[in-house]
Order: C-alpha cells, then structure tokens, then sequence
C-alpha cells in the first residue's frame, strides 16, 4: 500500500505582533521626542587633532559666525537649562530696563542660541515662525558704549553669577575674523575668565604605511 504524503507546506511567519509592536515603538518616539530649537547660525569649525570633548553642561557658548555676529547660548543642563537661562534674561532686564513677561520669560527659556541687541529681544521672540526669527539675528553687541560695559560682557557676567562653574567656549567659523575672535578673549578676561575652551572639528589623520610601528 503506497504511503500518503503530507501536503508541502511553505513556512508561515505571523507577523501580527511585530506591527503592533512597530506601532508601539513609533507612538513612543512621536511623543516623547523633543526637536531641538533651531540655532542661530550655521559655523563651520576649524579642524584639529585634539579628541577633547567640550562639556555638554554647565557652559556658556559664545558664537562667532563668518561675518563677524557673535551669538550666545547657555546651557546648565537637561533639568537646570531653562531656569538658569530665565535667571540670566531677568538680570539683563533690570540692567537695561525691560520689562518681559512670565510668558516671555517661559518661552526664552526653552530656546537656544540668540544674537540681537536687548531692544531686539521681545521682538524676537514674539517673531511668529523660524524666518522671522532669523531677521533679529544681527548680532550681540560687543562695544561699549558710555563708558559701560558691552551687552556680551554683561551676558557673560550675569551668567557667571547665576552659575558659578559654567564653562566658557568660543565656537568661531573657521573664515571668522581674528580680530574678532581677540576681541572676544579679551572681553573674556576682562571678565576674570582665563580659562576657556575653543571649539573645532576633529582632523582626519590618515595613517600610512611608514606611520605603523615596525
């Protein structure tokens, strides 16, 4: 009697389980992930071979773009950055006399780098989209005027005095002007501030056949 043979079968994967656990993943990030705020120029860094790391809290960044704008940002941390940052804005308005509200302070909180004079700032941010923002981006004024002190120096001071140990770094386009950048150093010790980090991208080195240890 001839033997009855199963039905070939093709092999089955449920992949029911897998989507859903796909939907899950991406409901998770759509509501958890926060899209950083948009800084306030593009800065292609000098190159150079030191593999040290900038901090990444507890600094205050001060920005120089090829055209000379110098920008600032502060940044004391995932839980402390928004505070801080609204500490140092109600300094600069009693400095200058302004008056911001708690909704503007809230909302100065949450943003990154700046560059614009202290009359500038309101406008600033209650510009309606990303583009509007930019046209305020002129740059902070780094001379003095009346024998005060510039508008970056007072910055820095504020933010030193809201936080002690912040870190001071200057990230300057590799076309920015040296001028510029030191006259920033200069302000920076005027300042008390000796000690500083300058930020670059690291070189490639390429490593060659007489360069390997025999």
């Amino acid at each position: 009697m001839p033997k009855i043979k199963a039905p070939a079968r093709s092999p089955h994967i449920d992949m029911t389980p897998m989507v859903d656990l796909f939907s899950l993943l991406l409901t998770f990030f759509m509501l958890t992930t926060s899209f950083r705020p948009q800084e306030a120029a593009i800065i292609q860094s000098p190159n150079s071979v030191s593999e040290k790391q900038a901090p990444d809290k507890n600094i205050m960044t001060i920005i120089i773009d090829k055209n000379g704008k110098v920008f600032y940002n502060i940044d004391n941390g995932k839980d402390t950055t928004s505070h801080a940052r609204v500490n140092v804005l109600t300094e600069m308005a009693k400095q200058y006399q302004i008056s911001f509200t708690k909704k503007e302070l809230e909302d100065f909180g949450h943003l990154a780098s700046f560059g614009m004079p202290m009359a500038d700032m309101r406008k600033w941010l209650h510009a309606a989209d990303s583009k509007e923002k930019e046209k305020f981006q002129t740059g902070i004024p780094t001379d003095s005027v009346d024998n005060r002190a510039s508008e970056l120096a007072m910055w820095i001071r504020f933010s030193r005095l809201t936080n002690s140990n912040a870190e001071v770094a200057i990230k300057g386009d590799a076309e920015a002007n040296y001028k510029t950048v030191k006259k920033i150093m200069d302000m920076l010790q005027e300042n008390k501030v000796n000690k500083f980090n300058l930020i670059t991208n690291l070189e490639k080195q390429e490593v060659t056949l007489k360069d390997v240890p025999k």
